[in-house]
């Protein structure tokens, strides 16, 4: 694996990653360097409502309207990710880190990004690897690095996301999209 940053990226985990907190997921990388990379868990949708902890952020979120576990660490904390157009100009509640992602200040007033925004979501929780720990991962073959699209973010069908980023590769990465939830069938 190459030094460059995975930022804005797609991890898809591989069938053989059997860790609960992974297996089949896909992660927004939303930071990744020497130091270490942090992402949140696009399809893991949590049975409570945003506005049973963020009441204020209910309306704003794209459906579906809940939380979302965003992974393993710090889940008592809340993250907000927007997707916006390239080029928009975002309030200064919004730090816009790597394309059309950016992370929301869920202390400010959502109304600030009607119009601005094409899709907020609110992760409880994050992904997080220390320094070279995620290189070591893909190194051992636990994630396809693959293109993220704005959309992957917001989808209305978290449920689906890994099988249809899996099968938008289309050869051999499409058949794999269809392979049984255990490993073992397949």
């Amino acid at each position: 694996m190459t030094d460059s940053s995975l930022s804005g990226r797609l991890l898809v985990a591989k069938n053989r990653l059997l860790d609960p907190n992974f297996h089949r997921t896909v992660v927004l990388l939303l930071d990744h360097g020497h130091e270490g990379a942090f992402g949140v868990v696009l399809n893991r949708p949590v049975d409570v409502d945003v506005d049973v902890v963020l009441p204020a952020w209910q309306e704003a979120v794209c459906v579906p309207s809940t939380l979302f576990q965003g992974g393993p660490v710090g889940l008592d904390g809340a993250i907000g990710v927007v997707t916006a157009p390239p080029g928009a100009r975002l309030p200064g509640t919004v730090d816009r880190l790597v394309g059309p992602f950016g992370l929301v200040d869920l202390d400010s007033d959502p109304a600030e990004l009607d119009g601005l925004v094409t899709g907020v979501r609110v992760f409880a929780g994050h992904a997080g690897w220390g320094p070279g720990q995620l290189e070591a991962e893909v190194e051992e073959g636990s994630w396809y690095v693959l293109d993220a699209e704005s959309t992957d973010a917001v989808t209305p069908e978290p449920e689906l996301l890994w099988r249809r980023v899996l099968r938008r590769q289309g050869g051999d990465l499409a058949i794999v999209s269809t392979f049984a939830e255990d490993a073992s069938l397949n």
